[in-house]
Parts: C-alpha cells; structure tokens; sequence
C-alpha cells in the first residue's frame, strides 16, 4: 500500500506493449491482467498468471491516478520557467517531494510519455475486447476526457473475441475511442493453428479482422515465419497469405518464430519433434508468402527478430513501424528478399540467449 502522501498517483502498469507502443510512445493503462486465453504453445508470456478482469471503478480510479502525476509535473515544470512543457527539473520536484516515487512502476511511463507529446495510448492486457462491451466503451471515454491530447488508443485483441461480438457493439467500442488493434494471426493453416493451440480456425481470423475492418478499427496482424519448422512451411506461408488476403488489414506485421525457454516448442525442438528453419530457410518462407500476398496493407519488420542483412552488412528491411505499402512496394520488398539470399546467412547471437 503506497504512503498516504501518494496514493492520488497509485495506478498498475502491465508489462507486454508491441514495439510500436512502447520506448516512449504510449501511456500504458491497464483495463485486464494478464491473458484469457493463455494456452498457446508459442508463448511464455502469461503462463504464470492469472486473468482477471479490472473493475470499471478500478480502471477510472488508475486513470484519474495518471492525469494527477501528469498535473503535478506539469505544475511543477511551470515553476521552473518551462510553461507548459514538462521538464527535467518538473521531475526531479516531485521525486524529491515524493521519493517513493522513485519505486514507482509507472512513474518514468508517465514522465517520457509527456515529454514526447503525450499523443497515445495502450490499453493492456492481452485481448481487453474480453471484457463486457458497456464496461469498455465506459472506461475509454473516461481516458479520452481525461487525456484530450490523445490522438490514437490501441489494444491486443484476439480474432475470436472479435468474432463473436456484434458489429453494433464494436462500432460503439471504436466510437468510444479505440483505434487500432494489433491481433496475433500467427498462421493461417488450420492444422498448424490447431498444434499451436489458437483456440481459432483461418476461418475464425477472417472474420474477425474482417468485423475489425467493418467496425473502423486500423488493424495490425502478426504472423510468424518459421512457426510451423520444416514440416510445415510452405503450408504455412501459402495458407498464411491465403487468410491474410481475405482479411486485407492495415498493417501486416512479421514477428519470426524462435522457441522461448519454457514452452512446450522449446522441448519439441531439443528433442528432435521439430526442426526449426535455418536462416535462409526462413527467408525463403518469408518470399514465398510475400509472393502470394495481394494486399492493400502496410507489411512492416518492427520487430529485431527480422535481423537478416544484405550483403554490404546492413539489415535487409526496415524497422520502421510503418514499414513498406503494398501492392506498390511489393516488388522492393521481393528484391530486398533476393538481396538477402546472396548472403551467408547466420543466427545473430541474440536469437539463443
């Protein structure tokens, strides 16, 4: 329990946030913990946690938390001559009036997301559609009166959520004020869908991004390349490109698979149930789904796990979050991709730590 002298700034932040969100980029604001689901064989993020839905009064009481320490380092800033910006002797202030703040999860959040303008947020946790529609739709109009600066809130959200909430409800969701979402694809193969545990068919994905699109959500799809090992790749790709054809989002995002310690994909792959993709394997994945993709999207590499490298050493995509515009970047893309075939192509030493 906080100091009494600083409960007005008492407010949970959550840890996962996707790289577009996070650095200095987004308030963090958790509406959910954890993940519902939690299941698939993938991830290790959640598995040592519960899900728990926060209460509308819970999620307002962090909100009005954050708008308080956003005030106060504003007030603060303005003392020191800095007007409306805040500042680094803003900060400093308040640290020395308050040193518990100094153990605070969200207090360095709060202070370089207003440094950076402030325009953005990121409802966690892993799928906050779970949560009851009037409840949601509730608590982003509470943060979009509280921070009027916002100019985009986002959230994860999973395609089956979507799928079975009525397209009334997720207008209303997105009139509240949640712009974009970024949803886990993964794959587009049914019998890899199934092995990873998804708990969602290529079917399933569609029409959920499909109700996103409808609904005026901006949509990000993750898929991964290499998730299905040798056995699966062309299966994997093909079918990928397949679903993410039907779904046509915004944005298409490429977040290559690597087995993390602690889950199930981990031992299959020491034990010999799976063989992993080599680098170049990988690549090849990767060209052959981007030759298959008939899209309207934004297909990006924002993620350091796409860290392969033409030949003069320098990395073969960029990182930038909005990456390269589809169908008229599509060739730039295929020859970056035979670009990075003439290389000896090897696993950073990131990869296995």
């Amino acid at each position: 329990m906080p100091s009494p002298a600083i409960q007005k700034y008492d407010f949970e932040t959550g840890v996962f946030r996707p790289p577009s969100e996070g650095g200095s980029f987004s308030l963090l604001v958790r509406f959910t913990r954890n993940c519902p689901w939690n299941r698939c064989e993938f991830c290790a993020m959640y598995k040592t946690e519960r899900f728990e839905l926060r209460s509308v009064a819970e999620i307002k009481q962090d909100i009005d938390a954050m708008a308080a320490m956003c005030n106060d380092l504003k007030a603060l800033s303005a003392k020191g001559g800095r007007g409306d910006s805040v500042s680094h002797e803003g900060a400093v202030a308040l640290l020395s009036r308050h040193p518990e703040l100094n153990h605070h999860q969200g207090f360095a959040m709060v202070y370089h997301w207003l440094i950076s303008g402030g325009k953005t947020a990121f409802v966690q946790d892993a799928n906050s559609l779970i949560m009851p529609p009037d409840q949601l739709i509730e608590v982003l109009r509470h943060l979009r009166q509280t921070f009027p600066s916002l100019t985009r809130v986002t959230s994860y959200g999973r395609s089956k959520t979507l799928a079975q909430r009525k397209p009334e409800e997720l207008r209303a969701i997105r009139e509240a004020g949640l712009d974009r979402l970024h949803v886990g694809l993964e794959t587009g193969d049914d019998e890899l869908l199934r092995r990873m545990k998804k708990g969602v068919t290529a079917q399933g994905h569609i029409e959920g991004g499909r109700k996103a699109m409808a609904a005026g959500f901006q949509l990000s799809e993750y898929w991964m390349p290499g998730l299905g090992g040798k056995a699966f790749s062309e299966a994997h790709a093909l079918h990928t490109a397949e679903t993410l054809n039907a779904i046509n989002p915004n944005y298409i995002r490429s977040r290559p698979f690597n087995p993390l310690p602690g889950t199930s994909l981990e031992s299959a792959v020491a034990e010999g149930h799976m063989q992993l993709l080599s680098p170049r394997e990988q690549l090849l994945e990767l060209q052959q789904m981007i030759e298959a993709l008939e899209v309207t999207s934004r297909v990006c590499f924002d993620h350091a796990a796409n860290y392969w490298t033409d030949r003069s050493g320098d990395l073969l995509f960029t990182h930038g979050y909005e990456g390269y515009k589809f169908p008229e970047e599509k060739p730039k893309v295929l020859a970056r991709i035979a670009e990075g075939l003439l290389t000896d192509i090897r696993h950073p030493t990131f990869l296995s730590l």
